[in-house]
């Protein structure tokens, strides 16, 4: 442990041991907060922790406080050390209430809190890095940007139906607080033109991003209707797809070919595939036989063939 202390810290010191705060302590004394910029050695601020209660159950005012001692202590330290880690992993614990703060703004959302509360522990942790005691400014009001920012970039990044690129997440989000401004001046939803123009955008690049808005929420096949409950899921009131519809654009390209053909050659079609007789039956109708039906068919059939082939 002596080989990791930081040679900063005080003489007599060093062979201190700095252990975890327990978890548990038997009592709260009245002399446990510690002034800002006292340069406490590490050994006597770890007992000093050691004699606080849990930290989610420190006053916010005495949270401030020992969290001001603290950064001042963290500037004096080598990052890397195990002294700085675990005074930056004190800091982390000591402002976890802010996280939870945070979090519970987004209770609403489909996301479990416990992960909510992880992203917003990382945005914890960027401030820490980020905050500088000289500037003079609450650690509470520095953090909490940085931490909402953090949740609300984890929402943006994992809530799209579809995965779209971030340049159409971030346009969805202009579009929409665009779109809410003009709707409050011009008291009426705004257009296509008016939306570009307020952004300097193109027409083009707003279509674009109001169709990407469609894949933020997706709703289920099986969902129920919220308004009429008497209806059934979304999937039994989409329509089923007509095997007809296929063979519609072959009919009407058929049909001034077949009325090219000779009248015995379309009566032969017309007694085959709508009267459905046979080549023995139709040779029988026409007077022929059932050798020269097949070959007037086969050859009627590659007429028609080769006339769809061809191209316009």
């Amino acid at each position: 442990m002596e080989d990791t202390m930081s040679p900063r810290l005080d003489e007599g010191t060093a062979s201190s041991a700095i252990t975890d705060p327990p978890t548990t302590p038997t009592a709260v004394p009245e002399t446990a907060a510690v002034s800002p910029g006292s340069g406490i050695p590490l050994a006597d601020l770890t007992e000093e922790l050691a004699q606080l209660p849990p930290f989610d159950e420190v006053a916010p005012q005495d949270a401030r406080a020992l969290s001001r001692t603290l950064f001042a202590r963290l500037q004096e330290l080598d990052e890397g050390t195990h002294e700085y880690a675990y005074v930056r992993n004190t800091l982390v614990e000591l402002n976890l209430a802010l996280v939870k703060f945070a979090a519970s703004r987004f209770r609403s959302r489909s996301e479990p809190m416990e992960d909510i509360v992880q992203v917003g522990t990382i945005g914890l942790i960027k401030a820490i890095d980020r905050f500088e005691l000289a500037r003079g400014v609450e650690f509470p009001t520095f953090a909490m940007p940085t931490i909402v920012g953090e949740i609300k970039r984890f929402f943006r990044d994992t809530s799209w139906s579809v995965r779209v690129p971030r340049r159409l997440q971030e346009l969805r989000l202009d579009l929409a607080k665009a779109g809410d401004e003009l709707a409050q001046q011009l008291d009426r939803a705004p257009t296509v033109g008016e939306l570009a123009a307020r952004l300097d955008l193109s027409r083009e690049e707003v279509v674009e991003g109001m169709a990407a808005s469609n894949a933020y929420t997706a709703s289920s096949l099986d969902a129920q209707p919220e308004e009429d409950e008497s209806e059934g899921a979304l999937a039994d009131r989409i329509g089923y797809e007509d095997q007809g519809l296929e063979g519609i654009e072959y009919v009407e390209s058929l049909k001034p070919l077949i009325a090219g053909l000779p009248p015995r050659d379309r009566r032969i079609l017309s007694l085959r595939f709508v009267a459905n007789m046979t080549q023995s039956e139709i040779g029988e109708e026409l007077g022929i036989s059932q050798m020269h039906v097949s070959r007037l068919l086969s050859r009627t059939l590659s007429r028609l063939r080769q006339g769809l082939m061809v191209e316009d």
